[in-house]
């Protein structure tokens, strides 16, 4: 059964590709396309991605001048222009924009037949988002999340950037809000609380100095909370939530954790009362096709379990010490 099971699901996005490959020759005459592959517009969705031939170059391990010929043989061989090519870099053309949109949608069926050919015979994978202190509560609650009998293994994309999901960068997202984008699902689990945190052996004399993320490495609310205040004493400041976290540990000043992870930590002591502003709700978002995989099903679900079990530690319920 499992092997049939497989062989319909690739059956399924084989027919999707071929449905790409229509609409794009249906947009693009078919004399217009006989000699482009799909290397060519492989080539083609790494320049439009990086906005020029350095970055696609790097990615596809090529050179930016092998990547500016094929770009041309490209233009000529569907007759038509794909970018502006300008100083600052290359700007897709509406003909451009127009293949971007199909080519997109091709290379989304064809990853996603290439992950299962590769995973035939072996685990799949299922890539999970999330970061830094959700990252660390689900480390230490992996047994939580995967068994050593399941079918699938668990690959975690530490990170507080936010991958793309709809383009199959990860399987599950961990997010602060709601997506917007009609290819992603989600489910809402729990509210997060801020707090400020400091050593419990910090001195009285440094009580009231602060660490915190650069402004320019702030990509949080919360990281973003004590930027601009002339109201605070900065003692320093970090540019990962980790090193942050390790100031706070060494006695630098204190600093915004998210209570999950500052209560979790018996050297540490609240400094303050909850941080109200700052409160949220996380989300696990997922691809509205790959939320209906069971290995991605299973994950979320023992996700949404953890989680919800934790809910009055998220919320900021269970502080080791206030102060």
């Amino acid at each position: 059964m499992k092997s049939i099971g497989h062989l319909l699901f690739a059956i399924l996005h084989l027919r999707r590709v071929q449905s790409g490959l229509e609409t794009a020759l249906n947009a693009f005459h078919v004399s217009e396309m006989k000699n482009v592959d799909w290397d060519d517009l492989r080539l083609f969705l790494a320049v439009a991605r990086h906005g020029g031939l350095t970055g696609a170059a790097r990615e596809q391990a090529s050179s930016a001048a092998t990547v500016g010929r094929r770009m041309l043989a490209l233009e000529r061989a569907i007759g038509r222009p794909l970018f502006m090519r300008r100083q600052t870099g290359y700007e897709l053309t509406d003909d451009g924009r127009n293949l971007l949109a199909r080519a997109q949608a091709m290379e989304l069926g064809a990853r996603t037949i290439a992950d299962w050919l590769e995973a035939e015979g072996q685990r799949s994978v299922v890539r999970i988002s999330a970061g830094t202190w959700t990252a660390n509560f689900l480390a230490a609650n992996f047994a939580r999340l995967w068994r050593p009998d399941d079918p699938f293994r668990i690959a975690f994309k530490t990170t507080e950037a936010r991958l793309d999901i709809a383009h199959r960068e990860v399987e599950i997202g961990v997010r602060n809000a709601q997506p917007d984008s009609p290819n992603l699902a989600a489910r809402r689990t729990v509210e997060v609380a801020h707090a400020p945190f400091r050593a419990r052996s910090l001195v009285p004399a440094r009580r009231d100095e602060w660490v915190a993320i650069s402004p320019e490495d702030a990509t949080t609310r919360s990281a973003r909370w004590l930027s601009g205040r002339s109201d605070v004493v900065m003692a320093a400041w970090a540019n990962t939530p980790r090193t942050l976290h390790d100031l706070i540990r060494a006695g630098v000043g204190k600093g915004v954790l998210p209570c999950f992870a500052g209560d979790r930590d018996a050297d540490l002591e609240r400094a303050g009362a909850e941080i109200a502003e700052l409160r949220e709700w996380q989300w696990l978002v997922m691809h509205n096709d790959d939320r209906h995989r069971p290995d991605v099903r299973t994950v979320i679900d023992r996700m949404v379990a953890l989680v919800t079990a934790h809910a009055a530690l998220f919320g900021g319920e269970r502080p080791v010490g206030e102060g």
